[in-house]
């Protein structure tokens, strides 16, 4: 019984400590390789005004990213994200096949993608500004996204990273022709990413 009580105590002790030390957020200490999204503790958000009140928001339930990094070449890092446009959930139904239709183009482009083209650090080394490619409706131009590296960990749940991005795009870049002053051209997007070491 006492050895028993032993392992539960050892084990809780483990957890706690693992618990309470924080994500280094120097980027630099973060090992060099590949790193994949870890699907459950991720979002894509879109933001878009209806009537230019309250901001809809969808979510995308299917996509993945991987990024490939060397702290001694931080601005040669390469992101690449790909999103099921079919995937959007505004919370109906009707309303999802709705967007994925009239406004993503869906049957015919059925794929988002985002590849990076470059990376600024900020001076305090973990915020910075991401650019990239974004093709869309089959429609390719070069997005700016801020990002905030929110630390990386080796822990028990494995070695993982964590960003935050947001940024923002016009519909009518990628070819959207259905404008009105019922939804906004401008979109807003907001992502939250885990990701672990290969």
């Amino acid at each position: 019984m006492n050895r028993l009580l032993s392992a539960v105590a050892l084990a809780a002790a483990l957890l706690a400590g693992s618990a309470a030390a924080a994500p280094s957020q120097d980027p630099m200490k973060m090992p060099a390789g590949t790193y994949v999204l870890e699907k459950t503790h991720a979002s894509v958000l879109a933001k878009v005004r209806h009537l230019g009140l309250a901001a809809y928001t969808m979510r995308f339930n299917s996509f993945d990213a991987s990024y490939v990094w060397d702290p001694k070449a931080p601005e040669a890092a390469k992101v690449t994200v790909t999103i099921d446009v079919n995937s959007v959930d505004t919370g109906d139904a009707k309303v999802n096949a709705k967007f994925a239709d009239e406004f993503l183009d869906g049957k015919n482009h059925p794929k988002a993608t985002f590849v990076s083209t470059g990376i600024k650090q900020d001076e305090n080394g973990f915020t910075g500004a991401m650019t990239g490619d974004l093709t869309l409706r089959g429609v390719t131009r070069p997005i700016t996204l801020d990002v905030i590296f929110r630390g990386y960990e080796a822990g028990m749940l494995g070695a993982r990273s964590g960003f935050s991005a947001v940024g923002g795009i016009k519909r009518s870049d990628f070819g959207s022709t259905n404008l009105s002053s019922f939804v906004a051209d401008e979109i807003d997007l907001v992502i939250e990413v885990e990701f672990l070491k290969k």
